[in-house]
């Protein structure tokens, strides 16, 4: 286990539920190639707080890789949603992107 992943463990520990500790921890797991434990942090964040939009993008780059291409379009379609919701019309054109590269 690298460094990094084992004091954003530590941190987690004091708050489970923390979206940016989650977010970084999914990011840092995903650099190690341990796409299970990133998609299990993923999750937790869109359980815990289905508007913590950077969760979307990430996760649906993650299931595309996984092969996963009609999760990942769902995945995409609802970080959309969320985005626009918000008002973050730069998260939601990233999405769009993402969708777009995907469906066409």
């Amino acid at each position: 286990m690298n460094d990094r992943i084992g004091k954003i463990i530590d941190f987690l520990k004091a708050a489970p539920n923390d979206c940016f500790l989650n977010h970084a921890i999914a990011l840092e797991y995903v650099k190690a190639g341990d796409e299970s434990s990133a998609q299990k942090h993923f999750e937790i964040n869109l359980k815990n707080d289905p508007g913590y939009v950077a969760t979307y993008y990430h996760l649906g780059k993650l299931l595309e890789r996984l092969h996963e291409q009609v999760k990942a379009i769902t995945i995409y379609e609802k970080g959309m949603e969320v985005a626009k919701a918000a008002k973050d019309m730069h998260t939601y054109s990233e999405l769009q992107g993402a969708y777009e590269e995907l469906v066409d």
